[in-house]
């Protein structure tokens, strides 16, 4: 499960986020990469976006479950 303290620092501000457990396996880019980014520096992906409709919404739950590594949070402020 994600932890808010751990969330990149490229996430922009908002419910959505992903934590340094990121491996980078790129999923969440694939399912949505209007709302998801990667860092070339640190090889991490981030929330670029926080979705604003209820697609948006779904499409980054479904990228939340499959998540390998559990490492988007949907508890963010």
């Amino acid at each position: 499960m994600a932890t808010f303290t751990d969330r990149t620092p490229d996430n922009v501000p908002g419910r959505y986020y992903i934590d340094c457990t990121c491996i980078d396996c790129q999923q969440c880019r694939v399912m949505a990469h209007d709302l998801f980014a990667r860092n070339e520096d640190t090889g991490l992906s981030f929330v670029r976006r926080q979705p604003q409709t209820e697609d948006e919404i779904l499409l980054a739950e479904e990228a939340l479950e499959a998540c390998a590594t559990t490492s988007i949070g949907n508890d963010g402020a």
